[in-house]
């Protein structure tokens, strides 16, 4: 077996399984006594875990403060948080989605100097390199779909007519920490849940099949594929019995998973066109994701068949289609159909809403297009044409 070189970067100390949420205020009075806490609008202050852990950080003599990012974050909400924070901070953590968890750190980069995320996000801004050391960062998902805790860049939106969705990174800003409780996930409802899931498994499939993969994150992307595949429909079901708390845990470890690998190998088409999704139109990311999966999956086998029948990647997409079947279709070519058959039923089960349902139009592709030619598309295992781009959205309008 030929195994060309590869690099993995940087990775957080990773602290997975029920009940570890009970850890965090000690985790977080390791770095210092004066705490940040970056999290969502309400569920968690709603629920039983924000007294528990307030009563944890006084007795861990942590003082700390609180800001709210509701929605996916903008670079202005950044810069106002990091103008407002009263007090000298230690230690952030981050505790929500993905959305959460990347403001936490942009902020946890870009407190110690306060200076502006538009000095660092890429094309948009000044496009000037990160220089400093940021806080020391605790990374709590609540929702399992992004895998933000383990990635190196903070995703910021501005939506609109002149829209982006653009990445403020650097290898420093890895969390220090990831905590992954899967008994947050327990309140998520079913919509969020099923969204989120489809976006860790989209991350799942094309870090598998990327063009930059390697051993390592090929063993990864298929323990967190195979958690998935056994444990996502469980996990929808809710309620506290064995198979749902297992299907939580499974989609926690996937969501994990699927953060770990992309951050190593990067995504794909779907990605790539997650993003002028995201910034020009009100799709959340996970249902972006999901709804395009089949479509830019049976794009890219085509495209692969039509220019290398013997690409690596259609082994892999025909290995993934083996195991969401359960069946053992032999050849590549069919296993490959397979796994099509198998993602438009997992749209259809998950009732996942067609791109036109957000205001996309005929008229809008072009633009679309050319929003997708971005970093996620060029770890694609096939160069797409303009005309196959657009082939993917209108399967989906």
């Amino acid at each position: 077996m030929k195994i060309d070189a590869f690099t993995i970067g940087n990775l957080p100390r990773i602290v997975f399984g029920e009940g570890r949420l009970s850890e965090l205020p000690g985790l977080i009075s390791s770095y210092g006594d004066s705490a940040l806490l970056v999290m969502g609008g309400k569920s968690f202050r709603a629920g039983p875990h924000w007294e528990v852990l307030k009563r944890g950080l006084v007795e861990q003599g942590v003082r700390f403060e609180s800001v709210s990012v509701e929605d996916e974050p903008s670079p202005r909400q950044i810069d106002d948080i990091i103008s407002g924070v009263g007090c000298e901070i230690s230690v952030v953590a981050g505790i929500g989605g993905g959305s959460v968890l990347d403001a936490a750190k942009a902020i946890a980069a870009l407190l110690p100097r306060g200076n502006s995320v538009f000095d660092h996000l890429e094309d948009v801004g000044r496009g000037l390199p990160y220089e400093g050391t940021p806080l020391p960062l605790v990374a709590v998902p609540t929702t399992a779909g992004t895998g933000s805790e383990a990635t190196r860049n903070a995703v910021l939106s501005q939506r609109g007519t002149d829209g982006f969705k653009k990445s403020f990174r650097d290898d420093s800003m890895v969390a220090r920490v990831a905590l992954i409780d899967p008994v947050l996930l327990a309140g998520c409802p079913r919509e969020l849940m099923a969204a989120q899931g489809m976006d860790a498994f989209t991350q799942l499939i094309e870090s598998y099949v990327s063009r930059r993969a390697n051993p390592v994150t090929d063993a990864l992307a298929w323990s967190g594929l195979e958690a998935v595949a056994g444990g996502f429909f469980n996990a929808l079901q809710g309620g506290e019995g064995e198979a749902a708390r297992n299907g939580r845990a499974a989609m926690a470890y996937g969501a994990l998973i699927s953060g770990i690998t992309l951050a190593q190998v990067g995504l794909g088409s779907v990605h790539g066109l997650a993003q002028p999704f995201g910034s020009l139109f009100p799709i959340p990311h996970g249902v972006a994701c999901g709804t395009v999966l089949a479509a830019a999956t049976e794009v890219n086998m085509h495209a692969l068949e039509a220019r290398d029948p013997e690409h690596r990647s259609l082994q892999k997409y025909a290995a993934v289609g083996r195991l969401l079947s359960g069946r053992e279709a032999g050849e590549v070519r069919s296993a490959c159909r397979v796994l099509v058959e198998s993602l438009e039923e997992w749209t259809r089960r998950l009732d996942l809403p067609r791109l036109s349902e957000f205001g996309v139009r005929e008229a809008d592709i072009p633009r679309i297009v050319a929003g997708s030619r971005n970093n996620s598309m060029k770890s694609n295992p096939v160069d797409l044409s303009d005309e196959e781009i657009a082939a993917i959205v209108r399967k989906r309008l």
